[in-house]
Order: structure tokens, then C-alpha cells, then sequence
């Protein structure tokens, strides 16, 4: 059995062409998050919620259309300073089995024209699984999701 634990920090940066206010609600609304964070090509849903407050929790639970595991992320909401900042931890589960934890931190900075967002976060990933390549272009795909949430409509 792999007992290995591997650590990584991944740092991404992407300019949206709106005011953080904007961005933020992207992040704090239920609605709004779920589009962009849970649903999307390729994966069910099969549960999502989201407490936005310092001590709230967001729980997805979710599968693949050509993947049988079922995956869940189980979050904590530690810091919020609105239009800014957001700090939270979580887990990521493959059905019953723990495969990483991660303490995320959003950066909001206001730019000509928009707003820069940073995206960091240190993770240890357990027992062989997920692995911070994966996790880096997940979370790429993530924020290109959120670019389609903030587009006008």
C-alpha cells in the first residue's frame, strides 16, 4: 500500500475584465458558484451547497460521465474580507477514500479595467492519488469556467 504523502503549493493568476465586487459574488453566491465550480461538461452533480460566512461549509458531491468513482469535496470558509479575500480548506474524496487536503486562499486586486484574481493552494495529497499536475489543471479549468460565469450574458 502507497502511504506516501506529496506536497505542493500551486499559485494561478487570470485578469477578468469586471469589478471584484463582481468576482467575489461569483465565489459567494450558491447559484452562481455551483454553475461554475460544479456543474459542467462531462460530470452529474449529485449534490452541492454552499454556507458563504467565516465558519460556513461547501459540500459537492459529483461523478464523471465516463468515471464510476464518486468524488466529494468538503470545505470550511475561514477568512472573508468581501471584494478581496477568501480562505478556506478542504477535502477531496474518490468514493470513501480520502485523497487530499488543501487550504485555498482567493485574492481579489482591483486592475485597470477589472480585476486580477490570485489563485493559491498548499495541498497534501494522499496515498498515490489526484497529485498536484492534475489538481493544477483542475483548478485551471475551474477559473475558465468562472471567465464563461462572469461574461455578460
Amino acid at each position: 500500500m502507497n502511504t506516501e504523502t506529496v506536497h505542493s503549493t500551486i499559485t494561478l493568476e487570470r485578469t477578468y475584465p469586471v469589478a471584484p465586487e463582481r468576482v467575489f459574488a461569483a465565489w459567494a453566491d450558491p447559484a452562481q458558484k455551483r454553475r461554475w465550480f460544479a456543474e459542467g461538461e462531462g460530470w452529474q452533480v449529485l449534490g452541492y451547497e454552499l454556507d458563504f460566512r467565516v465558519g460556513g461549509r461547501e459540500t459537492a458531491s459529483f461523478r464523471g460521465t465516463t468515471h464510476p468513482a464518486t468524488f466529494r469535496n468538503d470545505g470550511h470558509c475561514y477568512d472573508i474580507v468581501p471584494g478581496r479575500r477568501i480562505v478556506m480548506a478542504y477535502t477531496m474524496s474518490a468514493d470513501d477514500r480520502r485523497i487530499s487536503a488543501s487550504l485555498g486562499t482567493v485574492e481579489l486586486r482591483p486592475v485597470d479595467g477589472g480585476t486580477r484574481l490570485v489563485y493559491t493552494e498548499q495541498a497534501a495529497f494522499f496515498d498515490g492519488a489526484d497529485g498536484p499536475r492534475l489538481r493544477e489543471q483542475g483548478w485551471r479549468d475551474l477559473l475558465d469556467a468562472l471567465a464563461r460565469e462572469l461574461a455578460p450574458r
